[in-house]
């Protein structure tokens, strides 16, 4: 395999590691500012519980988290196929 084959894997799995800190950053962004706004109204209880209905914060950060794993493994199978190849 050409060498540059290993360092596309290695720039994609890059790619998917900057994607997921993306969506941590967004999602802590997200459910802070959630939580922000619940705290300014009377009815806080949703705010202490920290029980939301709003899915997406925690998404967010669930994908990112997978797109990370997903990038590290990208990365060091192309480390490794670059090593021994």
């Amino acid at each position: 395999m050409p060498m540059e084959e290993y360092f596309i894997l290695m720039a994609m799995g890059g790619f998917f590691i900057l994607l997921g800190l993306g969506g941590l950053m967004w999602g802590r962004s997200e459910s802070e500012d959630y939580y922000d706004s619940f705290s300014a109204s009377p009815d806080v209880k949703e705010f202490l519980e920290r029980s939301s209905e709003h899915p997406q914060p925690g998404a967010l950060k669930i994908g990112g988290r997978i797109a990370i794993i997903l990038g590290l493994v990208m990365l060091a199978g192309g480390g490794a196929l670059w090593f021994w190849g």
